[in-house]
């Protein structure tokens, strides 16, 4: 049994796939029956209509007319009730102008006529520029400051102009706040990001300033998105960078001097504290040195001395008992000591007429012979 999918390829009509060659079809379909009975071109009847006949039927033209409008209208409606939302946006549904719902993504439908989609990025990572912005981005991006230094020129707490560029970046975190209760979100955290920084700036000195980056823009952030949640502007603040941190330009040369005498000095200061770290531990240990040498040496001088003086006390104790056999034994200790480092010796005699005696003890030489007369 032949059916339209059996046939051939070259033997099937081609079906309209979309909506709009539907619609191109249904048009061309409408025209070729307005020809076919309205008397233009081939499709024409060969009678003439004879004067004072009856008029063309044109209420049949105006309701063919009317339906094809409805149909038109008709599809156009059926398209417009679907959407679809892409990933990393969010819908929000409003039905007759009010807030209804939230759409996921993936495709979604809605009433036609009745409710009305705007979709919302929440995942694009949004920035904003402060005195400058980027004309070209990419690897090597070029930037254009001029025109854009009242943005950037700062006054410090000590009564010192700065310029300070920096950038935000926030994305959006409630969709329904991020659309309806604030007007222009751009330029919102533009100004409340300038009101932020320029009040933590005013409060710091110029040098704090210059040295503290990470504070700034800690501190910056913190109060930015705390100011954005109290307006509920609906945007998370993700962070702020200080791009560029200097004086501004008629001034650099000198501060670059004061920054140069400054490395001097610091230089300087180094110097002299290797040279103290190097020099004075050597001095305090040598001082030290001294101290515990002269420490022992009292000491050991004390014991002596009263080691000398407890012999003293002990030999004069004994001479007391016994004086004499003190007194010789002490004279024989003495000469015990004195004798074995004694290598001559003379003894001199009041009779003695001839050359002195010499009396050899340690051996070393021969004895002398006496000259007699």
């Amino acid at each position: 049994m032949a059916s339209d999918d059996q046939q051939p390829p070259w033997g099937q009509k081609k079906r309209p796939s979309t909506p709009e060659e539907m619609i191109a079809a249904l048009l061309k379909k409408i025209k070729e029956s307005f020809e076919g009975s309205g008397g233009i071109g081939g499709g024409r009847n060969e009678r003439e209509t004879e004067p004072g006949g009856p008029p063309p039927n044109i209420g049949n033209s105006i309701m063919k007319v009317v339906a094809v409008i409805a149909i038109i209208f008709f599809i156009q409606v059926i398209y417009s009730s679907f959407y679809t939302i892409e990933p990393g946006e969010k819908g929000v549904v409003l039905r007759l102008g009010k807030f209804n719902k939230f759409a996921s993504s993936g495709l979604n439908f809605k009433i036609p006529l009745i409710d009305d989609v705007i979709k919302v990025d929440v995942e694009t990572v949004r920035k904003l520029e402060f005195g400058f912005r980027t004309r070209i981005p990419g690897q090597k991006s070029v930037f254009v400051k001029q025109g854009y230094d009242m943005e950037s020129l700062m006054l410090t707490g000590d009564k010192n102009v700065i310029d300070c560029e920096w950038i935000v970046q926030y994305k959006v975190q409630d969709s329904f706040l991020f659309l309806f209760k604030v007007g222009d979100v751009d330029q919102a955290v533009r100004d409340v990001s300038e009101m932020a920084i320029r009040g933590i700036v005013g409060n710091r000195d110029f040098d704090y300033v210059l040295g503290n980056r990470e504070i700034i823009e800690a501190a910056t952030t913190r109060e930015l998105q705390d100011s954005l949640n109290k307006y509920e502007s609906g945007v998370k603040v993700l962070t702020v960078k200080l791009q560029d941190v200097n004086p501004p330009d008629p001034v650099k040369p000198a501060f670059n001097e004061v920054n140069e005498a400054d490395q001097d000095m610091k230089r300087l200061v180094n110097e002299a504290e290797q040279t103290y770290n190097k020099l004075i531990p050597k001095a305090r240990g040598d001082a030290k040195k001294l101290l515990e040498e002269s420490h022992g040496y009292a000491i050991e001088r004390t014991n002596l001395a009263k080691g000398e003086t407890s012999r003293f006390l002990a030999v004069l104790e004994e001479y007391k008992k016994a004086e004499e056999v003190t007194r010789q034994r002490m004279y024989l200790e003495t000469m015990q000591q004195v004798l074995p480092s004694v290598t001559d010796i003379y003894v001199i005699d009041k009779g003695q007429q001839s050359i002195l005696p010499f009396l050899d003890l340690s051996g070393s030489r021969k004895a002398i012979p006496q000259n007699t007369k």
